[in-house]
């Protein structure tokens, strides 16, 4: 049956071959239409046609293989060379023995794709992609048997990856991918040749021939050279940032490109994973790239595309499993013995340990790269840095230890980035460290650092590293971290406000993470907090400063800041006034005062006594004059509210005498200059307020009357209206207090002083002084004294008078009360004044009401 079999191919063939001769002379015809019917004859005779395989390879090889290769190189018509190309297409793929065309049609392929200097290569874009297909096709049949073409077959490729058409790009990836799988025996010798071209095409506009590019490049790799890894290892890098040209996403609405986007780059990235990923598992010389491709691996746990993401972690788990049989015997005791971490980050899922071996094996190399990377001048790149440096940390653990000197230095500097994500990565990082390096090390490090030059970076890694430290870890090392923190050099080092906001934020970790036990530091803290809060440029923080005092004092059980205060009030004055006697309008010590004092609320009033004394001995005429009017500013804020703040107690009247001779009469005193007039008036501020807060009584102001009245008196002819205005009122009180006690010389005085201020540019200040003057009148307690004071009473009638026609309605009608309170005294002489100015009024209706006045109340 064989035998009859093999004689009917026989037959069938010698038919077909008959049939064939008279169309194959027409591929020798110079007519192009000629020799195009002579191809379709064949195609009706071949392919149109049931043939079995070996009748259609003894035809193929016998008769048309050559007709069809001198067709396929040397038609000018692009028509009958695709036709020719089809027909071989057909005959190989259908054919029993295809690897006997080898001979004849590698070269004519290689003349065609890639032809000697000189010659022309095909033209036509669709043929070239046919060609390259035609050769995908015996890569596919021959395999191994191709191995002695494989030069040509390089050469080929070398050529159609940079072919201009997109499509023979891809497909010659593919043909470079089959060639290493077909005869990996020889392909590792060529490989390399491959690696040039195929990284010139890598970056090419199209994604499709990007993920083409990076596949071929794996498997090139794979089955050649291992050597080119450090050949590609920089351009598959880059596709990990992998963009797409604007003019892809032009069409379509918005939100599609946007997605189209994102799914391209996607593809792009998940090639990369793949690669690097089957690299790892199967490259022969994995074992010396390692600590290249883990961090291309690793960086696309932090994909944006989960899919992508979830490729990167299960490829590596198998990695660390592998590693893990590979090297069971070193690993033993670990396997055995070693136990979790008592304390590890949250929400987060522990590498295995044959994973995080691998990265601890590595990190020593891949570490000085990768910090130069996180420094990087392109933002995207110190982006994909700052998130790997985080997980390799997270897979070395307390390994980090002996990298930690570059490791903090490069944190320090990627922490001033202008980018948040890079920052908040870092920071991150740096919550590692306090998580797996023991605190003697890493504070050791840190605090030194710090001490050397502190800086706002400094600070905010050390507020990392305490909150990714544990509780009972941290505990012993809290007063020498707390005693650091509120060291002058460092807590007011700077007023740069990044400096202070980092300096809470090591405040705050160092609250939230040790609760309690931040009881036995809490001074310390407080004397941190009341620096920051300080600073007149960190406004904007004093709120958080509240919030973090409250939190301290939460942790130690108390109600709120006000406690935290009262805890530490004593403590707290003593630390400002160590050096009290020699500060000046700079020295921090006054800032931190000002907000002890105002901040406190009633808790000053249980440490007047040390107030007081800084006061006495600050407020002293020959002290900075800035400094002075910083102190009465404060102090009159306190005084504004006294029974709440200094004289919650109730004790403030006990330095009274001490506040009136030994602070407010020096400084009331005149002296040259505006820095000298405006400590005046914050005097006379704080004096008003004293007066103004009715916790003087009778007798107290008398006292105070007897030490003051006259500097207040000198004070009404100060060029400040504030000032002019508060002596006014100042006066008002006294006399009104005092009354008919006042000395009768003090009142002859005090009267021409007042009457001045009638003339004042201000309105305030005159109506200030009409009051004054009103009470004054009151002042005046018999008929001897007003016998005495009767010129004087008679000079303040004209005067008062002539005041009555004052442009203001509001000072005429405050002068005719002054009028109306006076007139008791000498009504007949005011009526004689009235007469005799009366017809020089420019408002008669208050002269009669001042004569209707006089008549009624004598009557």
């Amino acid at each position: 049956m064989a035998e009859d079999g093999a004689v009917g191919d026989q037959r069938r063939a010698a038919e077909v071959v008959q049939a064939l001769g008279r169309h194959l002379s027409g591929l020798q015809e110079p007519g192009r239409d000629t020799r195009l019917r002579a191809l379709r004859a064949i195609r009706a005779e071949v392919q149109e046609r049931p043939l079995s395989a070996l009748v259609l390879q003894e035809v193929f090889a016998k008769q048309l293989l050559r007709p069809l290769v001198r067709c396929l190189v040397g038609d000018p018509a692009e028509r009958c060379r695709e036709l020719a190309v089809q027909l071989t297409c057909h005959g190989l793929s259908h054919g029993a023995r295809p690897a006997e065309a080898l001979p004849c049609l590698l070269p004519a392929l290689a003349q065609r794709l890639c032809p000697p200097q000189g010659q022309s290569h095909e033209p036509c874009e669709e043929l070239r992609l046919a060609l390259i297909q035609l050769l995908g096709l015996l890569l596919e049949l021959c395999e191994a048997a191709l191995a002695p073409y494989l030069p040509e077959i390089i050469r080929i490729l070398q050529a159609t990856l940079l072919d201009p058409y997109p499509e023979v790009k891809r497909e010659s990836c593919r043909c470079a991918a089959a060639s290493a799988r077909a005869m990996p025996e020889h392909f590792h010798m060529q490989s390399e040749f491959l690696i040039k071209p195929l990284m010139q095409t890598v970056s090419h506009q199209h994604f499709r021939v990007r993920v083409a590019v990076i596949q071929a490049t794996g498997t090139v790799i794979q089955f050649g050279n291992g050597k080119s890894v450090d050949d590609v290892l920089s351009h598959l890098a880059q596709r990990l940032f992998d963009e797409i040209p604007q003019g892809l996403i032009q069409q379509g609405t918005e939100h599609s490109s946007k997605t189209h986007m994102k799914m391209f780059k996607h593809m792009v990235r998940q090639a990369v994973t793949s690669v690097v990923g089957e690299w790892l598992l199967h490259l022969r010389d994995r074992y010396s790239y390692f600590h290249k491709l883990i961090p291309l691996l690793l960086s696309s746990f932090t994909d944006e595309m989960p899919e992508n993401k979830q490729l990167a972690v299960s490829y590596w788990k198998r990695i660390g499993l592998q590693w893990e049989k590979e090297n069971e015997e070193d690993l033993k005791d670990k396997l055995d013995f070693y136990s979790a971490p008592s304390h590890y980050p949250e929400r987060v899922v522990r590498p295995e340990l044959g994973c995080r071996e691998l990265v601890t094996r590595n990190l020593s190399k891949i570490l000085p790269g990768l910090c130069h990377d996180v420094t990087d001048w392109v933002e995207g790149t110190r982006i994909k840095a700052s998130q790997l440096l985080f997980i390799l940390l997270l897979h070395a653990e307390d390994h980090i230890t002996q990298h930690m000197e570059l490791l903090l230095r490069t944190l320090y500097r990627v922490c001033l980035d202008e980018e948040n994500n890079v920052v908040r990565n870092c920071v991150k990082a740096a919550e590692l460290i306090g998580t797996f390096v023991n605190p003697k090390v890493s504070l050791k490090l840190l605090v030194s650092a710090l001490e050397k030059t502190p800086m706002p970076s400094y600070l905010m890694i050390l507020a990392a590293v305490i909150r990714g430290c544990p509780r009972q870890v941290l505990k012993p090392h809290l007063s020498y971290l707390a005693n650091t923190l509120s060291q002058p050099e460092i807590c007011q080092r700077s007023e740069e406000i990044f400096y202070m906001e980092q300096l809470l934020c090591c405040v705050q970790a160092i609250t939230e993470v040790c609760q309690e036990d931040c009881k036995e530091i809490s001074l310390q803290l407080m004397k941190v907090l009341v620096t920051i809060m300080a600073i007149p440029r960190a406004e904007h923080l004093h709120e958080k400063v509240e919030e973090s005092m409250c939190s301290l004092a939460q942790v130690q059980h108390l109600s709120g800041f006000l406690d935290l205060y009262k805890q530490h009030i004593d403590h707290l004055m003593e630390w400002v006034s160590v050096s009290h006697d020699r500060w000046n309008c700079y020295s921090p010590e006054l800032l931190q005062l000002d907000v002890i004092a105002t901040h406190s609320g009633p808790i000053i009033g249980e440490a007047l006594q040390d107030f007081i004394l800084i006061l006495k001995t600050c407020l002293q005429p020959t002290k900075d004059p800035p400094m002075r009017l910083k102190l009465f500013t404060i102090l009159s804020q306190l005084l504004q509210k006294a029974n709440e703040t200094i004289n919650s107690q109730g004790q403030f009247l006990s330095y009274l005498e001490i506040v009136i001779k030994d602070i407010l009469a020096p400084n009331l005193q005149w002296h040259a200059g505006r820095t000298a007039a405006a400590i005046r008036t914050t005097a006379v501020s704080c004096l008003w307020a004293l007066i103004y807060s009715e916790m003087l009584s009778p007798k107290e102001i008398f006292k105070l009357e007897d030490a003051l009245m006259p500097q207040v008196i000198a004070t009404l002819d100060e060029d400040s209206k504030m000032t002019r205005l508060m002596a006014c009122r100042i006066v008002s009180v006294i006399l009104n207090i005092r009354g008919k006690q006042f000395d009768l010389d003090k009142l002859n005085n005090i009267y021409p002083e007042l009457l001045k201020r009638l003339d004042d540019a201000a309105h305030d200040v005159r109506l200030a002084a009409a009051q004054a003057l009103s009470n004054w009148f009151k002042c005046i307690r018999n008929d001897d004294e007003k016998t005495v004071l009767k010129s004087n009473i008679e000079f303040l009638y004209r005067e008062l008078l002539i005041h009555l026609d004052d442009p203001d309605q509001n000072i005429q009608r405050a002068v005719l009360e002054v009028l109306k309170e006076g007139s008791v005294l000498y009504p007949e002489l005011l009526v004689t004044e009235i007469e005799a100015v009366e017809h020089k009024h420019r408002t008669p209706a208050y002269c009669n009401q001042l004569l209707q006045h006089i008549q009624s109340t004598g009557e």
